[in-house]
């Protein structure tokens, strides 16, 4: 039994559908919050409970919130799953600047509740989001998990990399086998609202501004979900081990004397976001009204991701072009708001 947190959100919606798919039975947490509309997390949990009911796996959502851990006892009691996915968080670097508090009591509390849970049941995989940004004001790229992760430039930041320090933590006391996972800006069908590609793609069918930041001198490593996915399958089922070779006078951020490992998971093919804009223009057949604007506070002005250690372990990197993933999106919003 597979346990997901987040499991109406973006990226836990996608990997349980495709754990269904692959005839693994799923129960869900997710606290429905209103972040963004909660009316895409429905239709999200609706479309999981069809794709289970065709597939004859199970799928049961709870609807409760990583901050009470009590509640997410019980669940674990009940369920005992061998294997976690942690994927609930407060999302957003810029949000951070406006509501620090949920971050603190979701990305860290919530976080801890869960490890800890975790650790009390024994869990054979503790998988868990962490995210690209932990690598701040480092402007050495590609990023590398060998490098250091000690300047975070935004709240969101701080707690993704706290996440990393207390999995490393407890693998280390209690043997919990935990995999950190850096995403580098994820996109595709049934994305986030607050996200560019949906941002972007709305405003432009409405004949809306679209903002630039960094006056268009942005590069991200856009990395499409299903890569995503595809990986996170393949990690899931590979539990970490001790690296008997770890030398803790240079000691490598990425692994460790205990069965705690990181991996980053990017398309390591950055590119414009001038480009990317284009790309959507092209797909919808309509011109983008730009606002150019500052770097916005929080925010690095490029990214580019290291993926061979990824490559290594599970003989994989994800390869998806913004053409083809832009294209994808732009179909799924097309038919998920009923246009033309």
């Amino acid at each position: 039994m597979y346990l997901v947190t987040g499991a109406a959100g973006f990226i836990g919606f996608n990997f349980c559908r495709e754990l269904l798919l692959k005839g693994i039975n799923v129960i869900g947490i997710d606290n429905m919050n209103d972040y963004y509309d909660p009316s895409l997390k429905k239709a999200r949990v609706e479309e999981l409970k069809s794709i289970s009911k065709n597939k004859g796996t199970i799928f049961n959502i709870i609807f409760e919130d990583i901050k009470i851990k009590n509640s997410i006892e019980l669940i674990f009691e009940k369920y005992r799953p061998n294997k976690v996915i942690h994927l609930a968080a407060q999302a957003g670097v810029r949000y951070s600047l406006k509501n620090p508090d949920a971050y603190i009591e979701t990305n860290l509390n919530g976080f801890f509740n869960v490890i800890d849970i975790c650790r009390k049941y024994s869990v054979e995989h503790f998988l868990y989001a962490s995210s690209s940004s932990v690598y701040g004001g480092n402007t050495n790229m590609p990023f590398s998990e060998s490098h250091s992760v000690d300047h975070p430039i935004s709240l969101y930041a701080a707690t993704k990399k706290s996440n990393e320090l207390i999995a490393h933590t407890y693998s280390h006391i209690y043997g919990l086998p935990t995999t950190g996972l850096r995403f580098f800006t994820v996109y595709g069908p049934w994305g986030r609202p607050d996200m560019a590609l949906f941002l972007f793609t709305k405003a432009i069918i409405e004949g809306k501004p679209i903002e630039i930041f960094n006056n268009g001198e942005m590069i991200r490593d856009f990395t499409y979900i299903d890569d995503i996915v595809f990986s996170m399958i393949k990690i899931i089922e590979k539990t970490p081990m001790p690296d008997h070779k770890f030398n803790t006078q240079i000691p490598n951020p990425s692994t460790s004397w205990c069965p705690y490992q990181i991996f980053n998971i990017g398309n390591s093919e950055p590119n414009q976001l001038l480009d990317y804009v284009a790309a959507i223009e092209d797909e919808l057949g309509i011109k983008a009204i730009k606002k150019y604007l500052p770097l916005h506070v929080g925010d690095v002005p490029a990214t580019e991701s290291n993926c061979l250690a990824l490559n290594s372990y599970i003989g994989y990197k994800p390869n998806t072009s913004i053409k083809v993933g832009i294209g994808k999106f732009v179909k799924w919003y097309k038919k998920f708001y009923g246009l033309n």
